[in-house]
């Protein structure tokens, strides 16, 4: 990481500015940001997992829908109406 020291009689905004600016030349902002919001990507097992979770609740679904006790879902009114 580089060192950037505050000069003789600089106010802070100006170093600040300073700062910001060699950061953004460098690209350290972007990779900081890019890390920041960074999400991993699961792994083997965990996406058989989901897979497996979404195939038994369809076969359920299914299963209630053929026995005729699957509910309608209820609709939520939660927008307002329009004219």
């Amino acid at each position: 990481m580089s060192e950037i020291k505050r000069k003789k009689g600089e106010s802070f905004d100006a170093y600040l500015r300073r700062v910001r600016r060699r950061w953004q030349q460098s690209g350290k902002l972007l990779q900081a940001k890019k890390v920041q919001f960074l999400v991993p990507k699961p792994s083997k097992v965990t996406k058989k997992r989901s897979a497996l979770m979404r195939k038994r609740a369809a076969e359920k679904r299914a299963y209630l829908e053929r026995i005729g006790k699957l509910e309608e879902p209820t609709v939520r009114g939660g927008g307002r109406s329009r004219p």
